[in-house]
């Protein structure tokens, strides 16, 4: 009669044991849907600020290109205002 309660306590731990280790219960597969879902719509808000963060720095990168003209047609005009004020003074120097 010891050996079969030693047989069946051995039998209960092992059995118990798996339960706990390598079988799923259907709580816990829910749960790990939820965890995923989760994971998978904060990837998903994470890609959109991504991506909103790319349509921002490509409009900021146009604006840059749009002001660097800006500066160098005013360099350009700058330059052709001092050439003339130069050949003016020339003029004037010579007379």
């Amino acid at each position: 009669m010891n050996k079969f309660i030693n047989t069946l306590l051995v039998v209960s731990v092992l059995v118990l044991g798996a339960g706990l280790t390598g079988c799923a219960t259907t709580q816990d597969v829910k749960r790990l849907e939820g965890e995923v879902q989760t994971a998978m719509s904060q990837a998903a808000a994470a890609q959109a600020a991504a991506d909103e963060a790319k349509r921002e720095a490509a409009a900021a990168r146009a604006a840059a290109e749009r002001a660097e003209q800006a500066a160098m047609d005013a360099k350009a005009a700058a330059e052709a205002t001092d050439a003339k004020i130069d050949n003016m003074f020339k003029k004037t120097m010579r007379k």
